[in-house]
């Protein structure tokens, strides 16, 4: 069994993520010694240092693995020894473990964290149609999800129409469920809504650092249902005032437990449990 773990998490603007104490937590209750750092580029003394020295720094200093976030979920595959399959079909990898002789390997726990949280918190909504914002590291994962979900028609929508294009693209090949996908410019974005039966945010846009909604909510109507996988805050701006004209939403929180869940295990070859992580979770408050 393994003995100790040290963990980090790196990405933008995490240094209130509720991801280390989860996972220290749960090592605890395994008897494993559990430290793990958060490592924000948004802090002064990180903000000129590049994502591949980071690497480095972690592999040297006998990290055992990392947790990967915006917005170097991507950017991350090309720096690591290997890719397990299902993330190299996502492009998208955030969790990296590290093995003794410091060889990498990238992992995406993100696809079934949002399926999990999505069939515990959204059981039974239409799928019909649904429109995703978003199409980088998360929304990558979040669109493969919903598309393992059912969805029958999924709308992509992106700053960045030709990075939404290559996601549809890749989840019509790779989709054996039928689902339709396809893209849109945010000039788009308000019609397509307005005639969804969900809307997922697939964005930064609400984390304390992005604030504001990623679409107007005014286009909502009271059976749309909203999901978020923005967790810090628990409820952004979009849930409120989706929960305001009646939603039915869904937060971050199901999939930022479950896919540390899922991240637990691989660092650690022990079973976790979710109603413990979850609980640590939920021990922060909204």
């Amino acid at each position: 069994m393994t003995s100790s773990l040290l963990l980090g998490l790196i990405g933008d603007g995490i240094s209130a993520s509720r991801t280390p104490r989860m996972h220290e937590n749960e090592g605890a209750a395994h008897s494993i010694p559990t430290i793990y750092r958060t490592i924000d580029i948004a802090e002064p003394h990180l903000a000129e240092v590049g994502l591949e020295e980071l690497l480095t720094g972690a592999v040297r200093l006998g990290f055992d693995g990392l947790n990967i976030t915006h917005p170097f979920k991507q950017q991350v595959i090309g720096l690591l020894d290997e890719v397990d399959p299902v993330a190299a079909r996502i492009n998208s990898v955030n969790t990296v473990v590290i093995d003794s002789t410091g060889r990498t390997t990238g992992h995406n726990t993100d696809v079934t964290g949002f399926a999990a949280g999505f069939l515990a918190g959204l059981d039974g909504a239409a799928t019909e149609a649904v429109v995703q914002i978003g199409a980088g590291g998360a929304g990558r994962a979040v669109g493969f999800a919903l598309a393992e979900l059912g969805v029958g028609d999924l709308i992509i929508a992106d700053t960045d129409v030709q990075r939404a294009e290559g996601l549809a693209a890749d989840i019509g090949e790779a989709a054996s469920t039928g689902t339709r996908a396809r893209a849109i410019g945010l000039d788009e974005l308000e019609g397509a809504a307005a005639s969804a039966q969900g809307i997922v945010n697939a964005t930064p846009v609400g984390m304390k650092a992005y604030p504001g909604t990623p679409v107007e909510t005014s286009v909502f109507g009271p059976d749309t249902w909203v999901a978020e996988v923005v967790y810090f805050p628990l409820e952004t701006q979009l849930l409120a005032e989706a929960r305001a004209k009646g939603c039915r939403t869904l937060d971050g929180s199901g999939m930022a437990v479950n896919q540390a869940i899922d991240a637990f295990e691989l660092f650690s070859g022990q079973k976790a449990d979710p109603q413990r992580m979850r609980e640590t979770f939920l021990s922060f408050g909204d």
